[in-house]
């Protein structure tokens, strides 16, 4: 079935294909008889357009198609010259008169060409719609299923730890307790959106860090640098966190004092710069850390809402870890 847009499109195109057929600037008027002879060709036009087209064409039936075609333009040229030529020019030498396969094709041929040519058009924007709009739903359900694999990975990795308080009745337990449940209650209820402000989740990037500083105690220093964050900018939710948290277990990984860490956001105008430096002693350990989901699920986010926009650096200098990624903002 037609829709709207289409008829309206199609109103349209044959209304100006006609003018621009029809106009002589000799003889100037329309003649009832070209009224008919556009008529004509429409109506066979669109048996290609509607019906050749879909059947044959997109199945990719092109012999099928080409034949059909001939078939449609043989059909047109028999009708003009048989039927319409001597109704409008009865008692004439025109209507007595085969103009020959030629001088007929070349009226008909352009009219029927820019018709069905514009119809093909149509289609294929139709077509190339319909993709952008079915990638654009498979890319929210991949943001939302990477984003769904976030909130398990942090609790896997700090129930653990959390855990090894409990049993040591550390006086802390109540506080990690408290801290775990502001972040997970930011992760649950105000990352629905696909982008936050930048200032909200810088907040919360502070609590994150606060969190697993409690587990390395006295055994090393971590650092926090956060730069004058600007209003009316927003970004990806929960996408600096995999990093940091990676910094933690790679520090932790083998290593039970020196632990260095440092951390660094910063904003200039509509893009960020951030930056996670850690030590590690290299063990079996640390290599499954560096290979885990969390780099891959950020790797996957960043290349799906930031295509093009955003630089990630990430390099391993035998007993130093550093990530640096650049990022274009969305703006609120």
């Amino acid at each position: 079935m037609i829709q709207r847009k289409e008829l309206i499109f199609q109103i349209v195109l044959h209304v100006l294909v006609f003018l621009f057929n029809i106009y002589d600037r000799k003889h100037p008027g329309i003649e009832g008889f070209e009224i008919a002879f556009f008529l004509n060709y429409s109506v066979w036009t669109a048996i290609i357009s509607y019906y050749l087209m879909p059947k044959f064409l997109y199945q990719k039936k092109h012999w099928k198609f080409f034949i059909g075609v001939l078939l449609v333009l043989t059909g047109t040229i028999l009708f003009q010259e048989m039927v319409l030529e001597p109704i409008f020019f009865a008692g004439t030498d025109r209507a007595q008169i085969w103009p020959g396969l030629n001088w007929a094709m070349f009226g008909v041929i352009p009219v029927v060409a820019i018709l069905a040519g514009f119809k093909f058009a149509w289609d294929a924007l139709q077509k190339q719609k319909q993709i952008d709009e079915l990638k654009s739903v498979v890319e929210e359900s991949e943001l939302q299923f990477l984003r769904s694999q976030i909130n398990p990975h942090f609790l896997f990795n700090n129930l653990n730890n959390l855990y090894s308080y409990a049993l040591e009745s550390s006086p802390k337990t109540p506080e990690i307790i408290l801290e775990m449940s502001g972040v997970l209650r930011y992760m649950l209820y105000e990352c629905k959106e696909k982008f936050v402000p930048l200032k909200k989740e810088a907040e919360q990037l502070g609590n994150f860090i606060k969190l697993y500083k409690m587990q390395i105690e006295e055994r090393g220093n971590v650092s926090f640098k956060l730069g004058k964050i600007q209003s009316g900018y927003k970004i990806a939710p929960l996408i600096l966190i995999v990093f940091i948290e990676n910094a933690f277990k790679h520090s932790q990984s083998g290593q039970s004092s020196n632990i260095e860490i440092e951390i660094e956001l910063t904003q200039k105008g509509n893009e960020i710069q951030f930056t996670c430096i850690n030590n590690f002693e290299p063990s079996e350990q640390m290599q499954a850390v560096a290979a885990g989901i969390g780099l891959q699920n950020v790797r996957k986010r960043l290349e799906l809402l930031y295509p093009g926009k955003h630089k990630l650096k990430i390099l391993d200098k035998g007993k130093q870890y550093m990530v640096s990624l650049s990022m274009q903002l969305e703006t609120a």
